[in-house]
């Protein structure tokens, strides 16, 4: 680290941060758009003037399954990582990028319930492989890796929008540590924090808002200090929390083995599926089809911001039918596994608020850290980024937030651990 080489690896580190910033927002404004010309413009060009009718949402879903499951088949890298098996942050070959983005543009893009971060990590760090490969086809492979390593970074950052939220993540899920981890990190912050900046950039070089592509804070009640009654609700609260996403994974797990061999059959089924859950919730509820459908990225904050819109009878019924839909898309198509966790999480915390002397604001953050740590297996991860999405509200959560990541994850720890099947061959 004190050479003059590793100076041109953190130049390097940052040309690839800014280059991996820049595909991220287009990624992500591709799948925003995707979103709304397939579901609003179209039909409303059609003649739906009075909104998307329900039944449309069946054939796009199932158009989803077939794009999806050529990618899974046909290109290399068998679409990504099955986002049924938790967060890969290993680099993705340049070779798989074209499958990867395909599958995760057919299912994020088309609604079903995956979050973008998997996809990000893939195109990151293929990104940088390509890159340092172009400018010096015999680097060694441990260059090749580091430059990745900092493309995942900067793309996760700019998702996030927070460079740190970023590091935390990659480094706990990589099990980076000892002399190797300063190695990583350095290089890794640096391209972290020019995606910040990028993000930050794009709004005024482009005149488009981030906010409909980036996580933001929660607009939760301030709360100043827990008290006993608040420490008694977190860990039945985490626990079940816990157990509900063992139950959803475990969906996800017996989806895919049958899915798996018959992609071609099955994934187009399993997107009407995930399309007739999202019309049922609607009819049921007061609610739209949104709430069951896509990653729940954009529809976290207003779900926490407005919890009197929510009947309890339609928290629960959001929950069973998105869970449920959570767990088919999962084991079926391609996107990460965090940010649909992350709303059910809430939507948990929200309905758990009607509890005796359980305020909105810690239910809301003790949900959200127990449903990422039950997903990720990454308590660090999970009490940084439940903290950071509630800064707004003060520091009484904290403590909460802790003690909900640490009873989740002995919940998950304790339950039996579910084998992966094998991979299909590229």
């Amino acid at each position: 680290m004190r050479g003059k080489g590793f100076v041109v690896v953190l130049v390097l580190a940052a040309i690839i941060g800014v280059i991996a910033s820049l595909a991220a927002w287009g990624f992500l404004e591709l799948i925003f758009y995707i979103q709304r010309w397939v579901f609003t413009d179209i039909p409303s060009d059609l003649g739906y003037s009075h909104g998307t009718p329900l039944w449309w949402y069946v054939p796009v879903l199932a158009i989803a399954g077939i794009a999806a499951a050529l990618a899974i088949v046909r290109l290399p890298g068998n679409g990504g990582h099955v986002p049924a098996h938790g967060l890969n942050p290993s680099p993705t070959q340049p070779i798989e990028l074209p499958g990867m983005l395909l599958a995760g543009i057919a299912s994020i893009g088309l609604g079903l319930v995956v979050g973008p971060e998997a996809p990000l990590i893939a195109l990151g760090g293929g990104l940088g492989f390509l890159i340092i490969r172009s400018l010096r086809p015999d680097a060694p492979p441990q260059l090749g890796t580091l430059l990745a390593s900092s493309g995942t970074f900067a793309a996760v950052s700019f998702l996030f929008g927070s460079p740190i939220i970023a590091a935390v993540i990659l480094i706990e899920a990589a099990g980076l540590g000892g002399k190797r981890m300063p190695l990583v990190l350095i290089p890794g912050l640096l391209a972290a924090g020019i995606g910040s900046l990028v993000s930050i950039g794009l709004g005024s070089v482009t005149g488009l808002s981030t906010a409909n592509i980036s996580l933001s804070v929660l607009q939760l009640p301030a709360f100043a200090r827990p008290d006993l009654v608040d420490f008694l609700w977190t860990v039945p609260l985490a626990v079940a929390i816990a157990l509900a996403t063992f139950a959803i994974f475990s969906l996800a797990r017996a989806v895919e083995r049958v899915a798996t061999p018959r992609a071609f059959a099955l994934l187009p089924v399993a997107g009407m599926v995930v399309a007739g859950l999202a019309i049922a919730f609607s009819q049921t509820t007061d609610h739209g089809v949104d709430q069951v459908l896509f990653s729940g990225q954009n529809a976290l904050g207003p779900l926490v911001a407005n919890p009197g819109a929510w009947s309890v009878s339609a928290l629960i019924l959001v929950i069973v039918f998105k869970g449920l839909a959570y767990g088919i898309s999962l084991g079926t198509f391609r996107g990460g596994p965090t940010f649909p966790a992350m709303f059910l999480g809430a939507a948990g915390g929200l309905l758990a608020a009607q509890l005796p002397g359980f305020e909105t604001t810690p239910a809301v953050a003790v949900g959200l850290a127990a449903a990422v740590v039950a997903v990720l297996r990454l308590p660090l991860s999970a009490v940084v980024l439940a903290t950071l999405l509630t800064a707004n509200s003060g520091v009484g959560s904290e403590p909460l937030i802790i003690v909900g990541v640490v009873a989740a994850y002995l919940t998950v720890q304790a339950l039996p651990a579910m084998e992966a099947p094998p991979e299909p061959s590229s």
